[in-house]
């Protein structure tokens, strides 16, 4: 709970309420429920501060938001029963983080994404590349590490995917889709291929973003689906490094920018989430094996609903 030491701790104090009202920003939190905030957008904040930091420092941030709460004349928001429930899902989240080297990274958001396509240049063989990777990778619940490779060398047809594993179709109600048969991913088992499917989603729409691809850069059926034309023609699979320095630099230009970037896999799990998509639909369509992923991702569920619903029309 919010103290006085809590209250002397002006660095804190600061830092920590910046954060909330930034992490409230992205998800158009109005002011009304920022003061006093409800114990659910509070255990959203802790869990995920918007920035990848330390459970120990989401802590303070917390303690800083109930701190202003105390100073604006408002009772502390947290009694002490949530205040211990938001304290078992740290310590839950203390445990994942336990054998990594760096915290979790926070979610790509519909507005991001909607920054993302507005700034780059879709007729720009790089820029394009870039959209149709963040697209796909959005709505597909994608790794980075499936929609990027590591260097130029190290593209392999039968480890990556190539213009061969996409393809496009309509279901049983006529409704448009995209498939990726992915020829390797990291919860196969040997041998086995996992495809990823895409639908339509309005403005950001992964499918229109591979025909643009597509498009802006022809290439042959062994060549990579996520690839660029350079300034003498070559086709160029997509660098993780190169991807991640144009992203990051876009966002960091509109006050979104981390060490570590944002996940395009959470933030998309996150987008069904809102859109009331059963859970264990989103863990088979995100191809994960365990429920782990609820410990980023189910958190948003309240906050995120309405701005997200708001925003793109499935």
């Amino acid at each position: 709970m919010a103290n006085q030491a809590a209250l002397r701790d002006t660095a804190s104090y600061d830092a920590g309420l910046r954060k909330f009202h930034v992490f409230c920003d992205v998800f158009s939190i109005p002011e009304s429920d920022r003061l006093p905030a409800s114990f659910e957008l509070l255990h959203s904040f802790a869990l995920l501060s918007f920035e990848p930091v330390s459970v120990g420092v989401a802590r303070k941030y917390l303690s800083a938001v109930q701190a202003w709460h105390i100073a604006q004349g408002w009772p502390p928001p947290l009694s002490d029963s949530r205040h211990e429930r938001i304290n078992w899902s740290l310590r839950g989240l203390e445990n994942l983080q336990a054998d990594r080297r760096k915290p979790p990274r926070p979610p790509i958001s519909i507005a991001m994404l909607t920054v993302l396509k507005a700034t780059l240049i879709l007729s720009d063989p790089f820029d394009a590349c870039i959209w149709a990777m963040a697209s796909c990778a959005f709505f597909g619940m994608m790794r980075f590490s499936e929609v990027s490779i590591t260097s130029r060398s190290a593209f392999n047809p039968s480890k990556h995917l190539t213009r061969a594993h996409a393809f496009f179709g309509h279901d049983l109600q006529n409704t448009p889709y995209a498939r990726l048969d992915l020829p390797s991913a990291k919860t196969a088992q040997a041998g086995e291929t996992q495809s990823v499917f895409l639908t339509e989603q309005g403005d950001l729409c992964p499918l229109a973003a591979l025909r643009n691809l597509a498009m802006v850069v022809p290439a042959l059926a062994d060549d990579p689906l996520f690839s660029w034309r350079d300034s003498r023609g070559e086709i160029r699979p997509m660098v993780r490094v190169r991807a991640s320095e144009r992203i990051n630099l876009i966002l960091r230009a509109w006050g979104w920018g981390t060490p570590f970037g944002h996940s395009f896999r959470i933030g998309g799990a996150s987008f069904y989430l809102a859109k009331k998509v059963d859970p264990e639909i989103i863990r088979i369509a995100g191809r994960w094996k365990s429920l782990a992923y609820e410990t980023y991702i189910r958190t948003f569920e309240k906050i995120s609903s309405q701005p997200l619903a708001d925003t793109t029309s499935s």
